[in-house]
């Protein structure tokens, strides 16, 4: 979602300020995201990684449709600190999820790469997804698509995957 929202700040305020926007973007997803993941590091055993990969997913379908209300570069840097709640879950908990699958197996490695290697082309193909859409119908309707992959991928971890991680009790 970032390079579309530089996309549109380019478009609104000029490509000169875009760019000093876009960097704020930037900061201030990154500092969302480290509070977000020492706090998962330290509750995901007590939580469980379910329960935070769900809000994760719901933070990035909120962050989706929230860039529809409006077109304001504050409101734009704002709802993209949001990205550092998705990112700071996931960042902290695949590793973990990735441990707990595959548990003696000796395939630890070879996983973790499998899912980098996802992650890669889904940025890939939502790049040229969002650009596309962009074109075609414009920014709202890319911010919704895109949301409402997440909203997807939100209910297909919700109905299959199970919790990994144990509960600590105490």
């Amino acid at each position: 979602m970032l390079t579309s929202v530089s996309q549109l700040l380019a478009r609104t305020v000029g490509k000169d300020q875009a760019t000093s926007l876009t960097a704020a973007c930037i900061v201030a997803a990154q500092l969302v995201m480290v509070p977000v993941a020492i706090f998962v590091g330290r509750h995901a055993e007590r939580l469980g990684t379910k329960p935070l990969f769900l809000v994760a997913f719901g933070f990035l379908a909120a962050r989706g449709a929230l860039y529809t209300l409006s077109d304001d570069p504050y409101w734009l840097v704002g709802v993209q600190a949001l990205d550092g709640v998705g990112a700071g879950i996931f960042g902290a908990l695949f590793p973990v999820v990735i441990a707990d699958l595959t548990e003696g197996s000796g395939r630890f490695n070879v996983s973790q790469g499998a899912v980098a290697t996802t992650q890669g082309l889904g940025a890939a193909l939502s790049a040229t997804l969002a650009g596309s859409i962009i074109v075609w119908a414009g920014y709202s309707a890319n911010f919704l698509t895109l949301a409402a992959i997440a909203g997807a991928g939100f209910l297909l971890y919700l109905v299959t995957m199970p919790e990994t991680k144990k509960r600590a009790r105490g």
